[in-house]
């Protein structure tokens, strides 16, 4: 497979100019345009991307090893498609709506300060994962194993203690309606 490290790409829009699903180790992508490309095999080590559009991403067989999303429009990508094997992704300041990360291992996964609207957690392993200040307006939690999980600060979350393992996840006071609200409780 090709290989690229230590490059920085900016200002790219990849739907025009193409993109090689290669080997990037160590690479920056920044305020670059992915929209809708399927980059099936590409294989990410220790990358960042910054201020880019991934919306409708097709990620089947790629491999995301310690790589950070900052600030990126992330719509419709269904990670449970992309290689399992050492996923590790951190995601701060992030628009991400109608993503899926069902069954995935993802321990200790950071998504910090974004907006994970009707994202699908499904049957996923997110022990030690930190929410802080995020957003999961409709995201779903099923059978999802949340042990040690950090939702302080986070709001509009749906999380049913009876369907998820959450032994000692953080929350705050504020977020007990969002651990409650099957059961009709009123709150202060």
């Amino acid at each position: 497979m090709a290989y690229q490290t230590d490059q920085h790409y900016q200002n790219i829009d990849f739907t025009l100019e193409g993109f090689q699903a290669i080997e990037y180790e160590q690479c920056s992508f920044e305020q670059c345009k992915f929209s809708g490309l399927s980059i099936r095999g590409a294989s990410f080590d220790n990358c960042s991307f910054k201020n880019c559009d991934l919306s409708n991403l097709k990620v089947q067989d790629v491999s995301f090893r310690q790589v950070t999303f900052d600030s990126c429009k992330m719509l419709g990508i269904h990670f449970h498609t992309s290689n399992p094997f050492l996923l590790e992704f951190t995601f701060k300041n992030c628009q991400m709506a109608y993503c899926s990360f069902y069954n995935l291992k993802l321990k200790k996964t950071k998504f910090l300060a974004s907006k994970l609207t009707e994202v699908d957690f499904t049957q996923a392993y997110l022990s030690g994962s930190d929410f802080q200040h995020s957003d999961l307006s409709g995201a779903t939690f099923d059978r999802t194993e949340l042990l040690s999980a950090d939702f302080r600060n986070a709001s509009n979350y749906a999380i049913d203690p009876e369907l998820n393992r959450i032994k000692a996840a953080k929350f705050d006071l504020d977020g007990l309606p969002g651990l409650l609200g099957k059961y009709k409780i009123k709150i202060g």
